[in-house]
């Protein structure tokens, strides 16, 4: 069962940091029109979607992504502690 703990939290880990990549991506100008912009987009876009409809950008300022990390971490102890009983 740790095995499957791993791979998922490393699963995890690893989505978290292309979140990251896309969030810094938009500070470079011309960072997501690239093709490696546009293929991170597909893969990040689905799951900040959600969070952008809730939360409302404020000015030019868009929170929801840093709402959408928060969440994935906090999905991330909650698979610890799930995992923690099959121990």
């Amino acid at each position: 069962m740790a095995i499957v703990e791993a791979i998922v939290l490393q699963a995890m880990q690893i989505y978290w940091f292309i979140c990251i990549i896309y969030i810094f991506m938009s500070w470079l100008p011309n960072a997501r029109e690239s093709n490696f912009g546009q293929t991170i987009s597909k893969i990040v876009e689905p799951y900040f979607a959600p969070f952008r409809q809730i939360i409302p950008p404020l000015g030019m300022i868009d929170l929801s992504p840093l709402v959408a990390i928060f969440a994935l971490r906090f999905a991330m102890d909650g698979v610890r502690y799930l995992f923690s009983f099959f121990a």
